[in-house]
C-alpha cells in the first residue's frame, strides 16, 4: 500500500492521490508495482525501496547518488491467543530532493501519529522528519518497555502463588523480547551516531536540540532495557531452583513411600512361598502366627518410617527442629 502526502501550514499532512515534488511517500507492505513506480516517480533504486521489505535487516546507513536512507529497527506489539508479543521491525526513510519515502512491512505508530497531525512534521525538512521519527521511535521504545515490566510483574505474582508452566513460558518470552529490543537499541544508536554528523544537524540549534533529546530517550531505553532483562534473568534462574527444589522433595517423599512399601511386600512375599518358613506350623491353627508377623511387619515398617524422616529431617511442618529454635531465638 502507497499513500502520498503533502504538508504546509496546516497541523495534519493532507494526502493527494498521486506524486508529487517534496511530498511524503509512506509504503507499507508495497508490492513490486508499487515500488516500481515509486521508484521512477523518486529516482530512489529499488534495491534501497526494499530494504526495509527483509525482516532481518539490520539497522544501518546509506549514502549514494543523492539519495540518503536511515534504516532503524521499531518496536512491534503483536497481539495471540496467549495475550501480546513484542519484537521489532526495520523501517527504512530515505529522501533526496524530490521526496520523503518511508518504508515498513506494517504500519508504524510514530507515522501514524504523524498522519493524524499529533507530530508536526514538514515534508520539505527531511532531516527535522528524520529526528521526529527517531524521537517518537524512542519514546516508543520506552513505553513497550513499560509495558513488559508490567507484564513481567503480573506473571511473577502469579508464579508466586503456584508454579506453572505457562507463566513460565510467557516469562520466557518476555525475555527474548528484551534482547531482540536491546540489539536493536543498539545498532539504533549506530545510526544516531552517523546522523549527528549531518550537517543540517550539527548547523541547525533547534536540530541539534532535537537530537540532543532523542539521545537522552534512546540511552534511558538502553539502561531500562538492560535492567529489566537482568531481572527477568535473576528471576528465571530463581524459579528454575524452586522447581527443581520441589521435585526433589517429590522424589525424596516417592523414595520413602516405596522403601515403606516394600517391607510388608518383602515379608507377605516369604510366607506365601510353598516351602516351610520359620514360624509357620506344619498342622493345626496359624491364626495366633498371622497376627503376630502383621505386628512384626507394622513395627518394623514404622521403626524404619522414623529413621528415614530423622535421617531426610523432613517434617510436616516444613522446618526442622533446629531451624524452629533458631526462629524462637530470633523472636
Amino acid at each position: 500500500m502507497v499513500k502520498y502526502f503533502v504538508t504546509g501550514e496546516g497541523v495534519r499532512p493532507v494526502q493527494i492521490e498521486e506524486f508529487k515534488p517534496l511530498c511524503w511517500v509512506d509504503m507499507v507492505n508495497p508490492t513490486d508495482d508499487e515500488v516500481d513506480d515509486v521508484a521512477k516517480a523518486t529516482g530512489v533504486s529499488e534495491d534501497l525501496i526494499k530494504a526495509a521489505l527483509d525482516e532481518e535487516e539490520p539497522a544501518r546507513t546509506d549514502f549514494d547518488d543523492g539519495n540518503s536512507m536511515f534504516v532503524v529497527d521499531c518496536p512491534v506489539i503483536e497481539e495471540s491467543d496467549g495475550g501480546d508479543s513484542y519484537s521489532t521491525l526495520p523501517l527504512a526513510i530515505i529522501y533526496n530532493k524530490k521526496s520523503i519515502i518511508t518504508v515498513c512491512l506494517k504500519g508504524n505508530p510514530v507515522l501514524k501519529d504523524f498522519i493524524t497531525g499529533r507530530i508536526k512534521i514538514a515534508a520539505d525538512k527531511p532531516v527535522g522528519f528524520i529526528l521526529q521519527f527517531m524521537y517518537g521511535n524512542a519514546k516508543r521504545f520506552l513505553y513497550c518497555l513499560k509495558q513488559i515490566d508490567r507484564k513481567a510483574r503480573r506473571v511473577q505474582s502469579e508464579l508466586g502463588r503456584t508454579l506453572k508452566n505457562e507463566e513460565i513460558l510467557q516469562l520466557l518470552d518476555l525475555e527474548n523480547s528484551l534482547v531482540y529490543f536491546s540489539t536493536s537499541l543498539n545498532s539504533n544508536y549506530k545510526v544516531h551516531e552517523k546522523l549527528s554528523k549531518v550537517e543540517a544537524v550539527a548547523t541547525r540549534e533547534d536540530y541539534r536540540d532535537l537530537f540532543d533529546d532523542m539521545v537522552i530517550e534512546s540511552s534511558q531505553a538502553i539502561e531500562m532495557c538492560k535492567i529489566y532483562k537482568d531481572i527477568l534473568s535473576v528471576s528465571m534462574d530463581a524459579y528454575g531452583s524452586v522447581i527443581s527444589n520441589n521435585a526433589n522433595d517429590t522424589m525424596k517423599k516417592l523414595t520413602v513411600i516405596t522403601i515403606l512399601l516394600a517391607i510388608p511386600t518383602m515379608i507377605a512375599g516369604f510366607w506365601g512361598m510353598n516351602v516351610f518358613v520359620p514360624g509357620q506350623l506344619a498342622e493345626g491353627d496359624t491364626t495366633l502366627w498371622f497376627w503376630v508377623i502383621i505386628g512384626a511387619t507394622f513395627l518394623l515398617t514404622a521403626a524404619v518410617a522414623f529413621l528415614l524422616v530423622r535421617s531426610m529431617k523432613f517434617r510436616p511442618g516444613g522446618r526442622t527442629r533446629r531451624q524452629k529454635k533458631s526462629r524462637r531465638k530470633r523472636a
